[in-house]
């Protein structure tokens, strides 16, 4: 493996509002938001607006999804994102109104006040949904995705099949720090992650990052031990070390710990929003699947927010959009009939709807 200087690596506990533990916020709730009445009006008077023009889906930016009360709020969730806790619950999303397409342009059109949606695979799909419970069951353990944020909007959650679980990332990094001090140069040495087969032609089949990057009242990880595991079948890729794995070992459990995690019962429209450099997830659900069809049901959209936190250039490797996002997976340049990967079996993306019906109340 590749090592860095030891010396500039940072051993002092992080600090800071994104340091929390989530027995202690699961009885605060401050993290919740509920849409007020004039709120849902406005969501009401943008979807019209958007059908009324006949808007494609990719072609909706904030401006032709004029929210103006709602989007003061939203900034102030995405100063919580970046500067605070690093998540966000939004409830009452009133999704039980719509279809999924028109769910899908709700999505959209909050999350472009946000920030600038990045693709989700080497197809280029911007937004995707995850359902089927016997997939999403055997979704991996904590983790973060390859974008800035993670905006998760639930459609559907018959008794509760699918459940969130969230970590603070500077408390998981403390809590290594305090056990295991020894292991804590790993987060900053190149690690390689598996690009799983989207890597565009010509390029190598991982990405050589840091697995964290440290400022002085901020830090910020990336981790996902299943590609970090999955490079090794690459032979030019070195080879992890007992210490890599232990290292892995003790992140993976800090996040489960009933100590530091905070679980979430998500409910249909619910929009949970993630600043993946400050937290990990974990989505599950239960093994029981029967019936006709998923009983949990989830749109997803990857973010590069309007205001992203510094990192160095080697923290996203070579991933960037043309409209400056960066992260996500590099969309390929040619036409495929089908998704090239089977990467993520439980993502299908979401046709980009036509002009909307109205949907009465």
């Amino acid at each position: 493996m590749v090592g860095g200087t030891t010396a500039e690596i940072p051993r002092s506990p992080c600090t800071g509002s994104a340091l929390w533990r989530g027995p202690e916020l699961a009885h605060s709730r401050v993290w919740e938001w509920h849409l007020a009445p004039a709120q849902l009006d406005e969501l009401d008077t943008a979807l019209h607006a958007v059908r009324v023009r006949g808007t494609p889906l990719l072609r909706i930016t904030a401006d032709r999804f004029p929210i103006p009360a709602l989007a003061s709020q939203l900034a102030i969730m995405a100063d919580e994102l970046e500067n605070g806790r690093g998540f966000v619950l939004i409830r009452r999303v009133p999704v039980g109104r719509f279809g999924p397409a028109t769910a899908a342009v709700l999505l959209w059109g909050l999350g472009r006040h946000l920030g600038i949606p990045v693709s989700q695979n080497a197809t280029g799909h911007m937004l995707g949904h995850i359902a089927d419970p016997h997939e999403v069951r055997a979704a991996r353990p904590f983790h973060t995705d390859e974008a800035d944020t993670l905006a998760l909007l639930c459609l559907r959650n018959d008794s509760g099949a699918g459940r969130a679980a969230l970590a603070s990332s500077a408390a998981v990094h403390n809590t290594v720090l305090a056990r295991r001090p020894d292991l804590v140069d790993g987060l900053y040495r190149t690690h390689f992650l598996d690009r799983l087969g989207e890597q565009a032609p010509g390029q190598h089949p991982c990405n050589a990052v840091p697995l964290a990057h440290r400022a002085p009242e901020r830090f910020s990880l990336r981790y996902d031990r299943h590609r970090l595991e999955s490079a090794q079948r690459f032979p030019d890729v070195p080879r992890l070390t007992p210490g890599d794995l232990e290292l892995f070992d003790r992140i993976d459990e800090s996040a489960a710990d009933p100590e530091l995690r905070l679980d979430l019962a998500l409910a249909p429209g619910d929009l949970l929003l993630v600043n993946n450099h400050a937290v990990l997830h974990s989505l599950t659900a239960p093994a029981d699947t029967t019936g006709p069809g998923p009983r949990f049901h989830a749109l997803r959209l990857w973010l590069t927010p309007h205001r992203p936190r510094e990192l160095p250039p080697d923290f996203w490797s070579d991933a960037h959009s043309l409209d400056g996002g960066r992260g996500g997976v590099a969309p390929r340049d040619v036409i495929t009939p089908q998704s090239p990967t089977t990467r993520k079996p439980h993502d299908r993306p979401v046709r980009t709807p036509g002009p909307l019906r109205p949907v009465p109340r």
